[in-house]
């Protein structure tokens, strides 16, 4: 009699990390098909706010420059220089801008910009950051969410007017990406050093 409930005490163990399993494998599952969800819907936001446009180095193809598929979203190349401005272009009576071939480095009134990195590398792009600071970054359109102005081109006050669970698919989406370890160089603000 002691033996069947022995075995009896074990069976229903068993069966009860089974059931258990079940449950978390099943919690798993639609936190996995959620999380799916929501880096599409990231992807499909990214894509049609032009995001790579600025944040992904271009490559030369015979039909025109194209996104450079292996440094995605990568920013600004750390090895490219911008060529040299021409001295007295930007000024109060004045207005434009330059970019350079890849559109990831800018120069204007406001100084030079350079794209940020939104791979999620750890040490260069966002892999350290949390969706609360990515989202306080783009609706106070300060760098770091405290310091100085996000920098032209970057039309951070339209991304400010999203929503925050469109802003948390767009965070997942940019952390689902490759890691491209690539240190953008830093802003020079105005007024620019003659050369």
């Amino acid at each position: 009699m002691r033996k069947i409930a022995i075995a009896g005490c074990l069976i229903m163990g068993l069966f009860g990390l089974f059931l258990v399993s079940e449950d978390s494998f099943a919690a798993e599952q639609k936190a996995a098909g959620s999380n799916k969800s929501l880096i599409e819907r990231g992807r499909y936001l990214v894509n049609v706010g032009g995001c790579n446009d600025c944040h992904s180095p271009k490559k030369m193809t015979p039909n025109g420059p194209a996104l450079d598929e292996a440094r995605l979203l990568s920013g600004h190349p750390a090895d490219e220089k911008l060529p040299v401005v021409p001295p007295n272009i930007f000024g109060p009576d004045k207005w434009g801008a330059i970019t350079n071939n890849g559109l990831t480095g800018w120069v204007g009134p406001w100084g030079i910009s350079y794209s940020s990195n939104l791979s999620p590398d750890s040490e260069t792009g966002i892999g350290a950051w949390n969706d609360e600071l990515f989202i306080r970054i783009l609706r106070t359109g300060k760098f770091m969410a405290s310091g100085r102005d996000i920098l032209p081109p970057m039309p951070w006050y339209a991304y400010a007017k999203l929503t925050d669970a469109d802003l948390k698919a767009i965070f997942a989406y940019l952390k689902s990406c490759k890691p491209v370890k690539n240190q953008v160089p830093a802003a020079v603000l105005a007024p620019l050093p003659q050369r």
